[in-house]
């Protein structure tokens, strides 16, 4: 049965005195039984370290992590029952696949007719049977990272935690192992936590995320949620690729009468508030327009074959527009632009936080 995970003030502080430097600064977050969390943010952001706290391999400073509502802060890590699959593989290279999967069963002592019958039901889940006689030097990339994900099946734990499992990979491999990971949770529902840098994994994998930055939770939610409704400037332009267009201006008029100027042009909208704030518009809600006075000259077109990225440069700066690949324009070309009013996104210039 699925565990749940929760996370309840977490601090850690590496070093002492006027060293000190606080990586984490009171994390909560709560995961229901059965659910895949991400954590995603840049290098340093303190993700690997709250997994390696979830794990047992660091001690927070401050705070607890309760499995199955029972608090682990001080208990040894084999105690945990968690699994984890790091971005090194990590397999015995002496050792068959079949060897590797059921090393931790025969570890704890698992009789050696259930250990078989284990690595069988993880081979098939994997779809691996054909390889469980070979060595790991045999295998390929993606095929190392299936037996290292065996080989954490295989113990049936409460919690399973990845620690960027696909880094090692080609992008083509990246692809096929995203959704092979995916298929595996929908199998199995083991709770699980999965850090990684990478947006697009984020999106596609998890069923939450939380977006960090030095230490800080900036926003947890739902794919759609953190991608639609961003908390602030931060996670707007961290989650999306091309990132989020982002527009200063100022606001006379609230709500259908709002009138939003900037630096050469204005649009009609909506608008939260009066006086200085940012509009935030995806790629996709920003048009090319022949009927617009909001206007600039092409400096980038970019084919990436369903879609292709125009970048305009503006007065009020440079705007990504994403437009069909049967669009005809090329640089240098002068453009109208237009917005959705059905997507804004808008935020207070000063401290970066969505507004209404």
């Amino acid at each position: 049965m699925a565990a749940s995970l929760q996370i309840a003030g977490i601090r850690k502080i590496f070093g002492k005195g006027e060293k000190t430097v606080e990586v984490l600064k009171k994390i909560d977050i709560d995961v229901a039984p059965g659910e895949f969390l991400i954590l995603v943010g840049p290098s340093g952001c303190g993700k690997s370290t709250l997994l390696n706290i979830i794990a047992g391999l660091e001690e927070p400073s401050e705070g607890e992590v309760r499995i199955a509502g029972k608090n682990v802060v001080g208990v040894a890590p084999a105690q945990r029952d968690i699994a984890m699959v790091f971005q090194s593989y990590a397999l015995y290279p002496t050792m068959s696949v079949a060897d590797n999967i059921g090393f931790a069963l025969e570890m704890r002592k698992v009789p050696k007719n259930v250990r078989t019958q284990r690595i069988a039901e993880v081979a098939g889940m994997l779809q691996i049977e054909h390889l469980l006689d070979r060595r790991p030097a045999q295998l390929s990339g993606g095929q190392r990272q299936r037996v290292a994900m065996g080989r954490a099946l295989a113990r049936d734990p409460q919690l399973f935690l990845f620690d960027e499992p696909l880094s090692n990979l080609d992008a083509k491999l990246r692809v096929e192992m995203r959704a092979e990971i995916k298929r595996l949770h929908q199998v199995s529902g083991i709770t699980s936590v999965y850090v990684t840098h990478d947006q697009i994994e984020a999106m596609t994998l998890g069923s939450r995320i939380a977006v960090m930055k030095d230490g800080i939770l900036q926003q947890i939610g739902t794919p759609d949620d953190i991608y639609r409704r961003p908390a602030n400037t931060y996670v707007a332009g961290f989650i999306g690729s091309p990132t989020m267009n982002f527009i200063a201006g100022s606001a006379s008029g609230t709500g259908d009468t709002g009138l939003f100027s900037f630096e050469g042009g204005s649009l009609k909208l909506p608008c939260p508030a009066r006086g200085k704030i940012s509009l935030g518009q995806r790629p996709e809600h920003i048009h090319l327009s022949d009927e617009t006075h909001w206007r600039g000259a092409v400096t980038l077109v970019e084919p990436t074959g369903a879609d292709t990225y125009v970048v305009v440069k503006t007065l009020a700066g440079p705007i990504t527009v994403r437009v069909p690949p049967s669009t005809l324009v090329k640089v240098g070309d002068s453009v109208g632009l237009s917005v959705s009013s059905n997507h804004n996104n808008w935020f207070d210039v000063q401290s970066g936080l969505r507004l209404g």
